[in-house]
């Protein structure tokens, strides 16, 4: 096998059309707005002209290589020339507060960092900078050196890249993941190569994050094209779909749900030539699903898994053809090894993974490492449901779930009970000390557009409204002692609901009276 098939950065391989467009770029674009294309031969030059420039530079394979930018090609160029360099590539999330981000390029040990304008100023100062705009020295374009470059062949479980997790509790963790492990991730979606290829996807969840990292690797082996938001905006993405013609729409359901609240800008908007919708990285209620397939009723909407430390690979079609069920994750993917732990039989419990896609570790962090990986098997902390079909569901998180008055809550399962009901848009329920119980849910809650935009609140759903809804359809311990109503949701930097800030938000609510 060749350097191209070994190395993650090498997608770009011989005999791909290099006159394709691979990426409609909409840096600097306003929503609605052309954007710039790149062709795959384009892509492919870039990202060996960053490779010559870190070799030229004096960096050697195996030294980390920061990028602290918003989406983009040079940015994907990028990643794609410090992995063909045999170099690491480390995507850091700029929405971390400044002491995150120093954490983060010193515990990688990140010798040099790729920054756009609004993000240089949050670059620690001991490491050199190159900016993405501009011209000269201390630029993108002023380093990198355009011709031909032969890529690194990686030893099997070299590092690729590491990705630095949320930190929800702590300073984030680096996982290290291998270009076997992505590879064989990317390998398996093969059997939908000719059909991955005719598709146009539109992107805009950030790519320092699995998600949108995982799709542009994607749609760059199987010879796709995609439109590529600099970051999320819900008008920009919306016009997206009808200028470019977009047949595949992917990101986190968070961003789903925000696109579906703006029903007039999409019934006005062309959106015939959607035929496929995923969503992963976050679970997805029955109300979600159902939202968005009113909106794209020509689609396959699909509900995707994966995790930093596994990556998306888990999960395929049913063996015999049969068809996947609403909010199903799918089955057992060839080659995976999976297994249910913890829970009342072998078709519940934490879901563990064995294969060859699980990090490595976290960097620095060998304790950490064996708290979740023993002899291969990853624990993801996300508990699942099997049925008799071999469908798997997830149900929520293990350490989101928390107990009131000798019941476990999982979060998740109250949530898609109170978005069941037509007038709530979203919700996130949280846990709040209780001194009788332990603690207690508590609900923040999205009205519906039409709710809110006729003035049709306390009559129709206030908070005893929702707590008598979630006492008629669910278990009574499962009710939210109390129910806050908010416009939106705060999100974090990965576009998923911040639910630190919602927990500090009901604290001082509740404090405050």
């Amino acid at each position: 096998m060749s350097a191209f098939e070994h190395n993650l950065g090498g997608l770009i391989g011989p005999g791909v059309d290099r006159n394709k467009t691979a990426f409609i770029d909409l840096v600097g674009s306003r929503p609605g707005g052309e954007g710039r294309a790149y062709d795959y031969g384009e892509v492919d030059d870039l990202a060996n002209s960053v490779g010559r420039g870190l070799v030229a530079s004096g960096l050697s394979r195996g030294d980390a290589v920061a990028i602290l930018a918003e989406n983009s090609v040079p940015y994907f160029a990028t990643y794609m020339g410090i992995l063909r360099a045999g170099m690491v590539a480390v995507p850091v999330n700029y929405r971390q507060p400044p002491r995150t981000i120093a954490h983060i390029i010193s515990d990688s040990g990140s010798k040099l960092i790729f920054a756009d304008q609004g993000r240089r100023n949050q670059c620690p100062s001991e490491v050199p900078v190159l900016s993405f705009e501009g011209e000269g020295e201390e630029t993108w374009s002023g380093f990198v050196d355009p011709g031909s470059f032969d890529l690194v062949d990686p030893e099997p479980g070299e590092t690729a890249m590491l990705l630095y997790t949320s930190g929800s509790t702590g300073m984030p963790k680096g996982v290290m993941l291998s270009h076997e492990g992505q590879l064989h991730a990317i390998s398996r979606w093969a059997d939908e190569r000719q059909e991955i290829a005719r598709h146009r996807l539109l992107i805009a969840a950030p790519q320092y994050h699995m998600n949108a990292l995982f799709v542009s690797k994607l749609l760059m082996s199987f010879g796709a094209s995609a439109v590529l938001l600099p970051r999320f905006d819900v008008e920009t993405y919306i016009r997206a779909i009808e200028c470019h013609q977009v047949t595949w729409l992917t990101g986190v359901p968070t961003m789903l749900a925000l696109v579906v609240r703006e029903k007039e800008l999409l019934s006005m908007t062309d959106r015939s030539s959607v035929e496929r919708v995923s969503m992963g990285s976050a679970p997805l209620t029955e109300a979600l699903f159902d939202g968005v397939q009113a909106w794209f009723p020509e689609a396959v909407v699909s509900n995707l898994y994966g995790t930093t430390e596994h990556g998306p690979s888990a999960f395929g079609s049913h063996p015999d053809g049969l068809a996947r069920p609403k909010l199903s994750l799918g089955c057992v993917a060839p080659g995976m090894e999976l297994r249910l732990v913890g829970g009342v039989d072998e078709n519940h419990g934490v879901l563990e993974v064995r294969s060859v896609t699980n990090m490595t570790g976290y960097k620095n962090l060998p304790e950490k490492t064996t708290e979740v990986m023993v002899d291969g098997w990853y624990h993801t902390k996300d508990v699942m449901r099997r049925d008799a079909d071999g469908f798997y569901f997830i149900i929520g998180r293990e350490d989101d779930m928390f107990v009131c008055n000798g019941e476990n809550i999982f979060p998740g399962e109250v949530e898609r009970l109170l978005e069941s009901h037509s007038g709530i848009d979203q919700a996130s329920v949280v846990p709040i000390p209780d001194p009788v119980r332990g603690q207690a849910p508590v609900a923040f809650v999205v009205r519906s557009a039409e709710i809110r935009s006729h003035g049709l609140t306390a009559s129709r759903l206030d908070e005893a409204g929702v707590q008598e809804y979630a006492l008629a359809n669910g278990p009574a311990y499962q009710f939210p002692r109390h129910v806050f109503f908010l416009d939106t949701l705060p999100l974090a930097g990965t576009n998923k609901i911040d639910r630190s800030v919602l927990i500090e938000d009901a604290r001082r609510r509740i404090d405050n009276g």
